[in-house]
């Protein structure tokens, strides 16, 4: 299994962070690729599903996901359900005291973390629709490319919807994968 963890600090209650990235719909705003999502089933809790419509060069593909478990206001675990073998979570640790860096204005915090693992040679060929005389380990070379790229910007972007301001975000980037 492949690992890519993204995190960084937020400058908000960690309440607020947790409804926050409960709220799956509001993805498809934070990255270029993701066209759409739709939730299929459920109230936004376990066992909701998500329909992930994505769209890159000639391709499009809907990924089907789950929400596996939460833990208010720390930790949001979801899973892919067909296609692929991967599962994630978002973790969101409160700061007893911010950071020396934080912004003056600055009032709460916490460290907000992506993990994605992922077994990239479980993707199934058969999901994806391929152009004539294009092979699915082509894609899958570009698609990996895009990954770590693609984390980071959603996380940039959900930190700035959040504190409702740009900033230069710092990411700590761990990415344990021969895939990427």
């Amino acid at each position: 299994m492949d690992e890519l963890v993204v995190s960084t600090d937020v400058y908000v209650a960690p309440e607020e962070a947790y409804e926050f990235l409960l709220d799956f719909p509001r993805y498809e705003r934070y990255t270029e690729y993701l066209d759409r999502v739709s939730r299929t089933h459920g109230d936004g809790g376990p066992g909701s599903r998500y329909a992930l419509r994505f769209a890159w060069w000639k391709l499009t593909y809907t990924a089907r996901s789950e929400v596996t478990g939460v833990t208010p206001p720390t930790r949001i675990e979801w899973r892919v359900l067909k296609d692929i073998h991967a599962h994630g979570a978002w973790v969101i640790e409160p700061y007893d005291e911010l950071p020396d860096d934080a912004p003056t204005d600055a009032t709460e915090g916490c460290r907000v973390t992506l993990e994605i693992t992922f077994d990239a040679d479980s993707a199934d060929s058969s999901s994806v629709s391929l152009p004539p005389l294009v092979s699915f380990g082509w894609v899958l070379d570009k698609v990996r490319g895009l990954v770590t790229e693609e984390a980071e910007r959603v996380v940039r972007r959900a930190v700035a919807d959040l504190e409702g301001r740009e900033r230069e975000v710092r990411l700590d980037v761990r990415n344990e994968s021969e895939a990427l």
